[in-house]
C-alpha cells in the first residue's frame, strides 16, 4: 500500500470519529448505572458443590415432544433422566448395557425395549441396523403409551441417529434436512454413508400408524 493510499484510510477514520452522533442518539457514557455492589448480609456464599448433579447424557437432544436421543446414559446422568419421568427406553446397541444403566431402569419401573439392534449373534457394532429392527423401533415410537421415552445406544450416534431418521422420513422430513440431523450427532469422524444409504431406501410404507394411539406430532 502507497504512502497516498495510507493518508487517505487515515482521513476516512478521522471523518468517522469527527462526525456527530444523531440528534435523538443515546451515548454509552449517558447509560445509567444501574450496578449494586454486593451486601455481605444477604448474600449466599456458596462453599460446595450441590447435592443434586444435572447432567445430561453423551449426545442428548429433544426430538419430538416427550421423545428424545442420546448415547449410553451413565450414573451422573441418572439424576437429570429422573426429571425426564420416563416411561420407556429403545435400547439399540448390540452390546449389553451398563450395570448401573440397568439397575436405573428397573428401579424407575422403565419398559426396556432391547435386542432391535441385531438378528443375529454374529453382528457386531460396526453392523448397520436391519429393516425389521428399525420397523420394531418406529413401532414402538409410534405407541405414545411407551412415552416418554428415550432412544439410545453407545454414543448416540450411528444407530440411534438411522432410527431418527427413518422416523423423520415417516414425518415427511425431506432427504437433505434428514442428512444434517443425522452429522450433526456423529462428531468430528463425521457420518458413515452406509447409515445414510440405509435412511433413504428404508420404506416407510411398511410402518402402520394407528391414529388412535399415536403422538399428534406424527399424524398432523
Amino acid at each position: 500500500m502507497g504512502e497516498e493510499e495510507k493518508d487517505k484510510d487515515k482521513d476516512k477514520v478521522k471523518a468517522k470519529k469527527d462526525k456527530a452522533p444523531p440528534k435523538d442518539a443515546i451515548l454509552i457514557e449517558q447509560l445509567p448505572n444501574l450496578a449494586t455492589p454486593n451486601d455481605a448480609a444477604t448474600s449466599t456464599t456458596i462453599t460446595k458443590p450441590p447435592s443434586l448433579r444435572i447432567v445430561p447424557p453423551l449426545n442428548f437432544c429433544p426430538v419430538e415432544r416427550r421423545l428424545y436421543r442420546s448415547g449410553q446414559p451413565s450414573a451422573i446422568n441418572h439424576s437429570f433422566l429422573e426429571q425426564l419421568n420416563l416411561k420407556s427406553i429403545i435400547w439399540l446397541a448390540i452390546e449389553d448395557p451398563q450395570d448401573n444403566f440397568l439397575r436405573f431402569i428397573d428401579e424407575n419401573n422403565i419398559n426396556f425395549f432391547y435386542n432391535l439392534g441385531y438378528d443375529s449373534i454374529d453382528s457386531n457394532s460396526w453392523d448397520g441396523l436391519s429393516e425389521s429392527s428399525i420397523k420394531q423401533a418406529l413401532e414402538v415410537i409410534a405407541d405414545e403409551k411407551n412415552h416418554p421415552l428415550l432412544v439410545c445406544c453407545g454414543m448416540g450416534r450411528h444407530r440411534t441417529g438411522t432410527v431418527i431418521g427413518c422416523l423423520r422420513k415417516l414425518q415427511g422430513w425431506n432427504l437433505a434436512s434428514v442428512s444434517e440431523e443425522y452429522r450433526r450427532f456423529t462428531g468430528v469422524r463425521g457420518g458413515r454413508i452406509l447409515v445414510e444409504l440405509l435412511i433413504e431406501a428404508f420404506d416407510v410404507g411398511t410402518i402402520q400408524i394407528d391414529k388412535e394411539v399415536a403422538p399428534d406430532w406424527l399424524i398432523r
